[in-house]
């Protein structure tokens, strides 16, 4: 692509395209565009194209959000990928985006500063050696717009060092951007304050001044977390100090009439006190000096501090820092005295439990926030998060006295609310919030609260005050405390007692009708997580007959609940809908007449527009157990599944809707799995060839899942596939998954269900250059998964076709190869090999060597006899070995814009593990049975075999565990 007038219009033409609601305008163009990203100079038109002042600024915006997309999908090149990016435009790319992006306008700006951190993820500090002083020199432009777009980009470049493992290649990395950037940012720290107290009366001009400031904190956040480093730690004067001060700064015209929003003030002090936090928690000695002085400051900021949401965040990382303080064991004496927890309890905590009028309004007009929030623990700090964390930390070195300041507190709400409950809900609401929080002292996902503290009576307050307001009649009266009561089922459920707990499920169901969306999604929460609770015997706590009873109302609340304004795909419902099937099993046959087709209808309907990524998952497993359960009682219900969803699966593939088509493999395969005959149905057989089309498997998402489902096929009708001459396709696929270190396990499994299933002679003609692919690639990069899947696959080929024929096939390609195989492979190796049915297959595979071999025990291989055995017993006897190989590396997972769908397993249309060995028994035995046969037909052998390869200690070992055995070795 030349970089000409008539490409750049067209370019800006097929951009204004994707900006089109319509579906048949936005999507054509949508496709073009990514059929031209590979061509050469694309990049680079898109930044000529971005730069242009007479195109639209809507269009520029769209070409730079083009931009950064494809620097997200290409800039990174996996060790088995083909580089999409040609290398002069990445040369080309670096020499340009700085510039550009600093003098483009805020929108563009923004957009080019994420595709230079995504750059400067792989490319800095190594490849792009002059990116920080390329950065660093225009600090002295004096030009906020350009500095505070070199901030923003050294903010994204950096914020990654908040999370990412300790490692030397880190260390050298900020220790470079230390060396180059400490020094310029500290003195921009200093003149841009220096600007606040200059400008102190040009509103204007503070903005730009104080939006600095909020990025140049957020950046020292950055580079301090890892460790302190020795500039800061020298420095930490000049930063404290101008820290406190913009603490307690009171810039009249920065503050905001808006509730809402925090301004330029609140973003401000809202990181200084993370700032300060994160050197009281990691760096407290060299802190101490400065912490007294930010106490005191962050106290009075909270006290003084309004209630509106706006300063949440503010609030949320000052109680936080306060927090951070009272764990560490020199500062704790701060918070001894009693009169200083009453103040803090009274002042601080309290105030900032109130269920405020915007948390009504968030829970009535944006109910998923809310239980975002509220009981998924999201990333939005909220006050009455950071306020139960600060609680959690006082309790836990001064538990008898918060307990006893609390409970004062407790009984002078609860009996404000007994008087007028219509009038006085908000101080019960914060009882029940305080009590969640202040007695849950250990928690898990899976088991709610497991530890609590002497606040209250768990059980009694339950009884008192819990069970009551599910009790009665009306579900809809005082909502929020309905969500509370059931919030206090569902945290506290593995400790109250199983009748309570199990006894509650009626009024659960019952609150399934509720019109408050936070209500109902916590009934069903509640009700998913209570099913799928464990006695410690490892049985469900709610049995399938005490769910018969009250399965119909149930089911038809759940359902019905999906049909309310809000719900029509809520996650949590429809996680319970999943969950009741689960524990109901057969016993929910009678209902599927009935609910299947409003499943099939709601899969139809998201289909079209999938949005909902949870919601969608737990539909279509829901769809499996439904089939699992269905067609374990009647296997000819399978055709009755394939009439209601193929239509809708040919739907979902030929729109090629990507977040579904996994899903669709899996239930195809799981419905295929049903066909018993040995025959493969007409319109399986029509799809299998698309299977193997190449431009399926470029999608990350597809693999696992096509070749879950083309090991369905083979396993059905490896003869049909064997006749319709698909082999030479199937094996393709394998060539290209075991190619890539990512999805070799792949391939060797997809290579596993051949060998087992297919006829010898059709694989035959392609064993030879199978093998060479593998030794190819055992060559070019050997990782620990490779190897492991290399060895089971040798000894299940040894299982099925004879070991001698694999000495042959190894020995065909290079004379000796299989005595290299073991040396170098199986022998040091062996012991990596994880999973049951794989240590199996390897060890039947390997007794298959050692016993039924000419070349092992008379041959040229037979000093290897001995070091093998004891590879075998070592894999018999000893833990797994896990320690990797010099070619492995962590995978990124990270998400990939451009939208490439993840694969999500499906746990209810998963295959159980298969045993091609299943018949054979302990392995162990099958060894010593093998030996002793040995033995009998060629007496004495076993101690000539012995006699080589192997020192005194090890061959002493070996013999010592033969005649444990029984084996005879004369």
């Amino acid at each position: 692509m030349e970089l000409t007038d008539d490409n750049l219009r067209t370019l800006s033409n097929y951009l204004q395209h994707t900006l089109s609601p319509d579906v048949n305008v936005r999507r054509p163009a949508e496709k073009f565009l990514e059929s031209v990203e590979i061509n050469q100079n694309y990049p680079i038109l898109l930044l000529h194209l971005v730069d242009k002042q007479d195109v639209l600024l809507t269009i520029r915006v769209a070409g730079a959000v083009a931009f950064k997309n494809y620097i997200k999908r290409n800039w990174k090149v996996d060790d088995d990928a083909v580089d999409r990016i040609h290398a002069q435009d990445r040369e080309a790319v670096k020499q340009l985006i700085v510039n550009l992006m600093l003098h483009s306008p805020e929108a563009i700006q923004k957009q080019l500063s994420d595709a230079v951190s995504v750059i400067g993820r792989y490319d800095f500090p190594n490849k792009w050696p002059d990116l920080i002083s390329q950065m660093v020199e225009k600090f002295a432009s004096g030009d906020f717009h350009i500095i505070n777009g070199v901030l923003h980009t050294a903010h994204s470049l950096f914020k990654r060092y908040r999370f990412e493992f300790k490692s030397q290649e880190l260390w050298t990395e900020i220790k470079f951007v230390l060396d180059k950037f400490a020094q310029p940012l500290t003195e921009l720290f200093k003149a841009t304050m220096n600007l606040t107290t200059v400008h102190a009366n040009n509103t204007d001009a503070l903005k730009v001044i104080y939006n600095s400031l909020v990025i140049i904190c957020k950046v020292f956040y950055s580079l301090n977390f890892q460790d302190l480093p020795e500039f800061f730690e020298d420095n930490m004067k000049i930063w404290m100090e101008n820290f406190h001060t913009l603490l307690t700064a009171d810039v009249k015209c920065l503050q905001t009439a808006d509730d809402e929003e925090p301004g330029l003030l609140e973003q401000l002090k809202s990181q200084v006190c993370d700032n300060v936090a994160l050197y009281a928690q990691k760096y407290d000695e060299e802190f101490q000096p400065y912490l007294p002085q930010f106490v005191t400051s962050v106290w009075n900021l909270l006290v003084t501090t309004g209630i509106q949401p706006k300063y949440d965040s503010l609030v949320s990382n000052a109680l936080q820092f306060l927090a951070t303080v009272a764990d560490r064991a020199h500062y704790r004496y701060l918070f001894e005295d009693v009169n200083v927890l009453s103040s803090i309890c009274e002042k601080v905590i309290i105030p900032n439990m109130d269920f405020r009028a915007s948390d009504e309004e968030l829970f009535e007009d944006n109910p998923e926030e809310y239980i975002c929030r509220d009981i998924e623990g999201s990333d939005v700090d909220t006050r009455r998060r950071a306020a139960c964390d600060l609680v959690k930390v006082l309790s836990r070195y001064f538990e008898e006295r918060m307990t006893q300041v609390f409970s004062s507190y407790v009984q002078v709400m609860l009996q404000s609310y007994k008087e007028n409950p219509m009038q006085n809900w908000r101080g019960k609401d914060t009882v029940l919030y305080l009590v969640t929080s202040l007695a849950s002292k250990g928690q898990t996902q899976r088991h709610g609260i497991t530890q609590t503290s002497q606040l209250v009576d768990l059980n009694s307050f339950a009884t008192e005050h819990i069970l009551p307001e599910l009790q009665k009649d009306d579900v809809n009266t005082l909502p929020v405390l309905k969500a509370d009561s059931i919030k206090y089922i569902m945290i506290f459920r593995s400790v109250l007692p199983r009748e309570m707990v199990v006894g509650s499920i009626p009024q659960l169901v019952r609150h399934l009708s509720a019109t408050s969306q936070v209500v109902h999604t916590y009934a069903a929460c509640a009700i998913e997580k209570i099913l799928v609770m464990k006695a410690s015997d490892g049985t469900a706590v709610v049995k399938s007959e005490e769910l018969v009873p009250i399965a119909p109302d149930l089911l038809n609340n759940l359902f019905r609940t999906m049909t309310m304004h809000g719900s029509q795909e809520n996650e949590y419902v429809m996680k319970a809908v999943m969950r009741s099937f689960s524990a109901l099993q057969a016993r929910v046959i009678p209902f599927l007449s009935e609910l299947l087709p409003k499943l099939t209808e709601k899969l139809a309907i998201v289909s079209r527009n999938p949005s909902r990524p949870h919601f969608n998952h737990y539909l279509f497993e829901t769809l499996s157990i439904s089939i699992k359960i269905v067609c374990t009682a009647d296997a000819n219900a399978v055709s009755s599944f394939e009439e209601a969803l193929f239509p809708i699966f040919q739907g979902i593939l030929q729109q090629d809707v990507q977040e579904f088509v996994p899903y669709v493999f899996q239930i195809l395969s799981l419905l295929l799995e049903q066909h018993n005959s040995g025959t493969i149905p007409e319109p399986y057989m029509v799809l299998f060839p698309c299977l193997l089309a190449p431009v399926l498997w470029e999608r990350p998402g597809n693999i696992h899942p096509l070749v879950r489902l083309l090991q369905a096929f083979i396993h059905t009708g490896a003869a049909q596939i064997s006749a319709s001459e698909k082999v030479s396709g199937l094996l393709g696929v394998f060539q290209k998954l075991i190619a890539s270190k990512v999805n070799d396990h792949e391939g060797f499994y997809l290579l596993q269900s051949l060998i087992e299933h297919f006829p010898d002679n059709n694989l035959s003609p392609y064993m030879r250059q199978v093998f060479v692919l593998l030794f190819h690639r055992l060559s070019s990069s050997r990782t620990t998964k490779f190897v492991r899947g290399l060895i089971v696959f040798f000894t299940l080929y040894a299982i099925k076709y004879g070991a001698s024929n694999l000495i042959a096939m190894l020995d065909s390609i290079q004379p000796e190869m299989f005595g290299k195989v073991l040396e170098k492979v199986i022998i040091p190796d062996v012991q990596k090999i994880s999973g049951n049915v794989e240590r199996k297959i390897a060890a039947v595979g390997i007794t298959k060597l050692l016993c039924d071999t000419k070349e092992m025990m008379d041959g040229s291989y037979a000093n290897l006899w001995a070091p093998l055995l004891q590879a075998l017993i070592g894999l018999f006897e000893l833990p797994e070995d896990e320690s990797t190989l010099p070619d492995d590396h962590f995978i990124e997972v990270e998400d990939t814009p451009g939208y490439q769908a993840a694969y999500s397993q499906l746990a209810f249309a998963n295959k159980l593990d298969h045993d091609p060995l299943q018949g054979l028994g302990d392995p162990r035995l099958h060894l010593a049975q093998s030996l002793q046969q040995l033995s009998a037909a060629y007496p004495g052998r076993l101690n000539t075999l012995l006699s080589t390869g192997l020192t005194d200690t090890d061959r002493a070992h070996l013999k010592n565990y033969l005649m444990g055995a029984n084996v005879q070795l004369l």
